[in-house]
């Protein structure tokens, strides 16, 4: 079953509760005296328990100042999510910040686009630029949430991270020919290191037609969980089901690839030819 992103188990809500409740008891304290530190009802304790309420700000913080969980931020980390903008939406603030980060392998496939972790400023913000009723604020935020998405690549000890992209993707203008180049140059220089592979799929191959998707292998012997987007709701989830027709798909499309040292020199030609 995929994850609810918005009432699940896993949503930012449920888990702000979740704690609550845990470290409440924890701490042998009543609703009540929650209530009391927190400056409201014991009814509205019992909702910020049963997620049927969102907390404030000065909830977390409060929170956070009573039980002192996750260094002091749990609950504050927790609201952020809560409040995520329409562009980064709970469960992809999960994805993006706490099971990208935790990774050992990372495979991304995307017919359309550059991904996200592989994207320039320029580049992502023209395509933020251009979203819905976008707001200068707005893609601002998501701008910056992008840029911070990448820098798990410059950890000591990166994810392993193998990129497949339609032939399409390196002719498609975002911008203009000077973002391009930028964009192209980026993936030849991010390329070079080791931990980071990129291949050009043959524009014929129809597999990875239904979109975009990532597959995360974790440590520990922990489940594969993969990552499918849509136009209008991501999906997250660990389902076997689910996670073996994405590996399929992914093999798929892989045989559809050319080698590495094929796709830097398609790559390096394209680049030249946007001038």
């Amino acid at each position: 079953m995929s994850v609810d992103p918005f009432s699940g188990p896993d949503s930012p809500r449920v888990r702000f509760g979740a704690e609550m409740r845990r470290l409440r008891e924890e701490a042998q304290l009543s609703q009540g005296a929650v209530a009391s530190r927190l400056g409201c009802t014991q009814t509205q304790v019992s909702r910020l328990e049963a997620a049927t309420r969102t907390p404030s700000k000065s909830d977390a913080e409060r929170l956070d100042r009573l039980f002192g969980a996750g260094g002091g931020t749990l609950f504050t980390g927790l609201h952020r999510r809560i409040l995520a903008r329409p562009g980064s939406p709970d469960w992809f603030t999960s994805w993006a910040e706490e099971i990208e980060p935790a990774a050992l392998v990372l495979r991304s496939w995307d017919p359309l686009l550059v991904p996200g972790l592989l994207q320039t400023e320029s580049y992502a913000r023209h395509l933020f630029t251009h979203g819905p009723r976008a707001t200068p604020d707005e893609v601002e935020e998501r701008v910056q949430a992008r840029m911070r998405r990448g820098q798990i690549l410059e950890k000591d000890d990166p994810p392993l991270l193998l990129v497949l992209i339609d032939e399409g993707v390196l002719r498609r203008r975002v911008n203009g020919s000077e973002v391009m180049r930028e964009q192209l140059g980026y993936l030849l220089e991010v390329a070079r290191r080791p931990a980071i592979s990129i291949q050009v799929v043959d524009s014929e191959c129809m597999s990875g037609l239904a979109g975009p998707f990532m597959i995360a292998e974790l440590p520990n012997g922990q489940p594969d969980i993969i990552h499918a987007d849509s136009p209008v709701q991501g999906q997250v989830t660990t389902d076997p089901i689910y996670v073996t027709s994405i590996w399929n798909r992914y093999e798929a499309i892989r045989r559809w690839a050319y080698p590495d040292h094929m796709s830097l020199k398609m790559i390096e030609e394209v680049r030249r030819e946007w001038i």
